[in-house]
């Protein structure tokens, strides 16, 4: 007897080829049958009008704390998320030296915007070397399965101790101590090793990330650690030096290559049309081609949409953070504050102000914020209100540079009259970057490249800024259903943020609907799927504020043969676990 039995279903089975009606059977955690299927089952789903399609694999995520407290990888799993990939842009919780917690924290706070109280309250710290972190999450059952990377700050934390954040170069001794510590992680199952390599990432106090200007002597003496093993991959996140210039750009994708060959193994990096360096994305496209015609193993990790940032006066960012007539009631409660932003005086005070520095030491805050607010009245043609009729893909004509002169203002005090309305809960949506055309039209070139991994989703990351964990719902509805003109085959969008990631992790047991393969599976209602509003909630330890956005439409999801989540509902069952790479 079956244990599911999923019925009548349009099959998207992960391969790329196209969909087929058929039913599904599962037993004993695997998909056992595929067809016209007779055998009784213990419970049946009516899968008629629906999409039968492999679990998600999300290959960039930094549940790295949150997993430590949170069994359940929210908002992934509302998302058709059934494997995420942890420990991405070179930060993470291990290897620690006791004493030093607080160091890692400040490092992921800054970086990734996760409260830094949060952290600290919830974070257990039962470990100090990585096998350890791995054992630990590893003992509490999970509702996803979850694979680690680790990270290079990290470990050159451990190693060089305080001298890892004075970019002082590391020696040949703490080369092969970091190369060592690496080794025994992937020994353990670690997936790969990440490092990070952008200007706009900072600790909660300002500092550069300790790895930002490792040598390539350090990053290729650490990617020699995979040598004679048959598992593992490279991530990298690097801006490419673009505000020192375009004549870096070269040098430091020839770092890229290096790491690449001294490892052998996959090796995916970011990929953003940049602002500035709108140019960027497409002199990195050029360098892939070159290099994968000389079977240098590179992929490019694409996001779905623009990467940008939700405002909001009770966001982590919004245009007035930084002015002083602002920040004198930035401390009031969230309705009295708006209220003060509305009296007449404060208004013409603040409208007449520059913004104070916001990037420097003593914050988290990168350079680029200070570019931008310098630019306000020009990139506010890329910003614009955010409601419940949610667009990802907004026209121009909807923007608060365009609002602003139909009322005869500055875009400013469009912008100000929107965040100070009502309750003070207005949001804005400001793609900073794949928006510079006004349109996802680069985005669309980069889901075409062959190359392209659906990636980028930073799910549990830069919680008071975006929630773009439903960048597997959005490429579903956006790219699939809804686009008026240049959309992607529904058998291409499921192919990609499936068995293509799973490939390139190296995980054959999942990523397509077949016989053998594990069950992760969802069943979507086309018609109903919705990526969600982002709600502003406070369900992080120590009372910390994040953006959730939950997908509507996911009739179900299993992993491994048992159902985490009904329509919208998280259930009892908790079969996730770590996967252990090369084992």
């Amino acid at each position: 007897m079956l244990d599911w039995l999923i019925e009548g279903g349009t099959v998207v089975d992960g391969t790329g080829g196209a969909p087929f009606t058929a039913d599904v059977g599962v037993k004993d955690g695997r998909i056992v049958a595929v067809g016209k299927i007779t055998e009784a089952a213990r419970e049946r789903v009516d899968a008629n009008g629906a999409w039968v399609t492999p679990g998600f694999v999300d290959i960039h995520t930094h549940y790295d704390g949150q997993a430590t407290w949170d069994e359940t990888f929210s908002p992934s799993i509302h998302h058709g998320v059934t494997t995420v990939v942890m420990g991405n842009c070179g930060v993470g919780f291990a290897p620690v030296r006791k004493g030093h917690e607080a160091d890692l924290i400040k490092l992921m706070e800054g970086v990734e915007d996760i409260p830094g109280a949060a952290l600290a309250e919830g974070i257990r710290w039962n470990w100090e070397s990585f096998p350890q972190f791995m054992d630990a999450l590893d003992a509490t059952p999970h509702s996803l399965d979850f694979l680690l990377q680790i990270p290079h700050d990290p470990v050159r934390m451990a190693v060089m101790g305080e001298r890892a954040f004075t970019q002082q170069a590391a020696g040949a001794d703490d080369i092969v101590a970091m190369r060592a510590l690496v080794r025994e992680a992937l020994q353990a199952g670690a997936v790969g090793f990440s490092s990070g390599r952008s200007d706009n990432h900072r600790t909660s106090e300002g500092k550069e990330t300790p790895a930002s200007e490792a040598t390539s002597a350090e990053l290729c003496g650490i990617a020699s650690a995979f040598e004679g093993l048959s598992h593992g991959v490279i991530q990298m996140v690097s801006d490419f030096d673009v505000l020192k210039g375009p004549e870096r750009f070269d040098v430091e994708f020839d770092l890229v290559e290096a790491v690449a060959r001294a490892s052998n193994r996959p090796l995916s990096m970011t990929w953003l049309q940049r602002d500035p360096g709108g140019a960027q994305w497409q002199a990195i496209r050029e360098r892939v081609d070159i290099a994968v015609s000389k079977r240098l193993p590179l992929y490019l990790q694409t996001a779905a949409r623009g990467i940008g940032v939700i405002n909001g006066l009770e966001a982590s960012f919004h245009p007035f953070m930084g002015f002083p007539g602002f920040k004198e009631i930035a401390h009031l409660p969230l309705t009295e504050r708006a209220a003060a932003m509305r009296d007449p005086a404060r208004k013409t005070r603040v409208l007449g102000e520059k913004s104070d520095r916001m990037a420097g030491d003593g914050t988290a805050i990168p350079p680029l914020v200070d570019i931008l607010l310098a630019r306000i009245e020009l990139i506010s043609g890329r910003m614009f209100p955010l409601d419940a009729n949610l667009n990802y893909e907004p026209d121009v004509m909807q923007s608060f540079l365009v609002r602003a002169k139909q009322r005869g203002t500055t875009a400013l005090e469009a912008l100000y009259d929107h965040l100070a309305e009502g309750e003070g809960n207005n949001l804005i949506y400001f793609p900073i970057f794949n928006y510079n055309d006004g349109s996802l039209s680069a985005v669309r070139s980069m889901l075409e490249h062959p190359r392209a991994l659906a990636g980028l989703s930073d799910a549990g990351a830069h919680v008071g800024t975006v929630c773009d964990a439903s960048f597997t719902t959005f490429m579903l509805t956006h790219w699939v259903r809804d686009r008026a003109s240049g959309n992607l085959s529904l058998e291409r969008a499921v192919e990609m943020m499936t068995s293509r990631n799973a490939r390139y992790l190296g995980l054959t047991d999942r990523g397509t609907i077949a016989v053998g393969q594990r069950a992760d599976v969802n069943v979507i209602d086309p018609q109903r799927l919705s990526v969600g509003v982002p709600a502003l909630v406070r369900d992080l330890p120590a009372g910390g504020k994040r953006f959730l956005q939950k997908g509507v439409g996911y009739l179900g999801t299993w992993v491994a043969g048992q159902l985490v989540q009904r329509d919208g509902e998280i259930t009892a069952a908790r079969p996730g676990r770590l996967v252990r790479a090369g084992r």
